[in-house]
């Protein structure tokens, strides 16, 4: 009888809090919407498919991992994010001050609207980036790369945002 009500209280004291989601997420329970309009793209080094790419990524994982509807605008939370770093560099050189590896780093910068509770609005840059050998091109690898940061980015900009670690 005493693990029953234990058992009880505990699943009572999780579900009163109304904020807590076995997700990770801290949103409200009266925020119901977001919008993630494309991304903008203002690197000087263009990568003509990265924007739409780390658009669907943040829309999958806020859809994935969030109740949120997605709207075109308007929403509850705005998450307004631009590419403005996109550059490769020399990180490792040998003895022949020859490149051994390469380093490409994608910085966005975000601007996260809580339309409801202002208290949690976020303005931050974010950074992230893969290695490379030098004996690969940055079009042979580049594609694979992107998507790695793009998911790193993604993961950094969720847990900033809504999940507010």
């Amino acid at each position: 009888m005493k693990k029953f009500l234990l058992y009880i209280a505990v699943a009572l004291s999780v579900v009163s809090c109304g904020i807590y989601s076995f997700t990770g997420t801290n949103i409200q329970p009266d925020v119901k919407t977001i919008s993630i309009p494309l991304v903008e793209y203002k690197a000087l080094r263009v990568n003509p498919s990265l924007a739409n790419d780390l658009t669907v990524a943040l829309q999958d994982k806020f859809r994935k991992l969030t109740t949120l509807e997605q709207v075109d605008e308007d929403g509850d939370l705005e998450l307004l994010c631009e590419v403005t770093g996109y550059d490769t560099k020399a990180t490792a050189v040998t003895a022949n001050e020859v490149a051994a590896q390469n380093r490409l780093t994608v910085t966005v910068k975000i601007e996260f609207t809580n339309r409801k509770y202002p208290e949690d609005d976020v303005s931050q840059s974010f950074s992230a980036y893969e290695d490379y050998d030098s004996t690969n091109s940055l079009d042979a690898v580049e594609a694979g790369l992107c998507e790695s940061i793009v998911e790193k980015l993604v993961e950094d900009i969720f847990n900033a945002t809504v999940a507010q670690w």
